[in-house]
C-alpha cells in the first residue's frame, strides 16, 4: 500500500511540474514480464526518458538487518542497487532512476536528487520557494 501511494504521489508531482508520464508503461518489459513504475512521456535530462521504480523496505527485515546496524542509509542504498541490477537490461534511451525508501523515511541518494531536482521544477511553475520541502513532506507522511 505504501509503495503504491509514493508512487501516485511521484507521478502527480511529474504532472503538477508539466511533465507528462505514464505508469507502468507497457513498452518496457524485463525478461521475467515485470515493469517499472513510471516513465515520462518527454526527455527528462540528456535527452533521454526517466524511468523510475519505487520500494519502500524494512530495516528489520532479515535481508537488511546487518546492513541497517552498521549504516542507516546503507539499506535504501542497498535495495536501490538491487532495483538498478533488475533493470540494467533497459536500453539506453531511458535514464533509470529507482526510488528507494525506509520506512522510516529514509530516501536512497539517487532519489534524493530526483526528488529535489523535480521539487525544484515545482517551485518554478508555483513560485513557492518550500516545494521540495513539501514534497519529502509527504512522503514522509506515506510512509
Amino acid at each position: 500500500m505504501r509503495h503504491q501511494a509514493l508512487n501516485d504521489l511521484i507521478a502527480r508531482r511529474f504532472s503538477a511540474a508539466d511533465v507528462p508520464v505514464t505508469k507502468e508503461p507497457s513498452g518496457l518489459l524485463r525478461s521475467d514480464g515485470k515493469r517499472p513504475d513510471g516513465l515520462s512521456l518527454v526527455p527528462w535530462q540528456s535527452g533521454k526518458a526517466l524511468c523510475w521504480d519505487v520500494t519502500v523496505i524494512c530495516p528489520l527485515a532479515d535481508s537488511y538487518i546487518s546492513d541497517a546496524a552498521r549504516e542507516p542509509k546503507s539499506v535504501a542504498e542497498l535495495a536501490a542497487s538491487r532495483k538498478e541490477a533488475k533493470y540494467a537490461a533497459l536500453d539506453g534511451r531511458y535514464m533509470f532512476v529507482p526510488i528507494a525508501f525506509k520506512n522510516l523515511g529514509v530516501p536512497n541518494a539517487s532519489a534524493k536528487l530526483l526528488l529535489t531536482h523535480l521539487g525544484r521544477r515545482l517551485s518554478e511553475k508555483s513560485r513557492e520557494s518550500r516545494e521540495t520541502s513539501f514534497l519529502f513532506q509527504r512522503c514522509s507522511v506515506l510512509l
